[in-house]
């Protein structure tokens, strides 16, 4: 059963009609899934030291209830190196539409993909898997199954892909770790499962993976109109 805190983010979240990412990732953590490690903060000395900290660039974000799509309103900024350029790219999405935090998060690099998943009014929840990333409405490059999802499953997806090559590993080039990525593909269709009277749709595009790890990136969640 959902954890009491995870009940409180939908909660809460039911005026504003889907979860901002904060929250979402929090959600996500709070099933155990891998998610980058952040802060939340408007203070430019708070971001500055957890940047000073992170042993890779970090990813700064808005988090506005006036944006969902964040990357058609210019709202997140990738590969932040220097204080001079967190400062900078702060002060101006602190200036976006209803911008309330700054979101800033260690940047992790590897394979881009999308898990998602959608209540159809007819058959429950349905899990889409796929290459993800912006580019994920170019290829289109997904496979659609009923949850929840046993190993096989996953398996089946990949395999249905036409860039099934890439994600397994391909000339010399690191692939997702399948066990790694097999574990949260259930895992997640269970949790969907669980959520089924409580969501519309969930979006974790991208979900980094490596050979370590699968990081979920960004998360967006989807509440039913009222």
């Amino acid at each position: 059963m959902l954890k009491k805190n995870s009940e409180k983010i939908i909660e809460k979240s039911k005026p504003l009609g889907w979860v901002l990412e904060p929250d979402a990732k929090v959600l996500m953590k709070l099933q155990g899934f891998d998610i980058p490690d952040f802060i939340l903060t408007n203070s430019f000395e708070a971001a500055d030291q957890f940047l000073k900290k992170s042993e890779s660039p970090v990813v700064a974000k808005a988090v506005s209830k006036k944006i969902l799509h964040k990357t058609e309103h210019q709202a997140v900024v990738t590969g932040i190196f220097s204080s001079d350029h967190l400062k900078k790219e702060m002060a101006r999405l602190q200036k976006l539409d209803g911008c309330e935090n700054i979101l800033v998060e260690e940047m992790v690099q590897g394979l881009e993909i999308i898990i998602g998943a959608k209540n159809d009014f007819q058959f429950g929840p349905v899990i889409v898997f796929g290459i993800g990333g912006t580019s994920v409405e170019i290829y289109n490059d997904t496979a659609v199954r009923m949850a929840p999802l046993k190993p096989g499953d996953v398996s089946s997806m990949v395999e249905s892909l036409k860039a099934k090559e890439i994600i397994s590993g391909y000339r010399g080039r690191a692939g997702a770790n399948m066990e790694i990525l097999t574990r949260l593909v259930v895992n997640f269709s269970l949790f969907v499962m669980e959520l089924e009277n409580d969501i519309e749709s969930v979006d974790l595009n991208p979900v980094i993976c490596t050979r370590d790890r699968c990081v979920i990136a960004d998360a967006r969640i989807i509440l039913p109109s009222p």
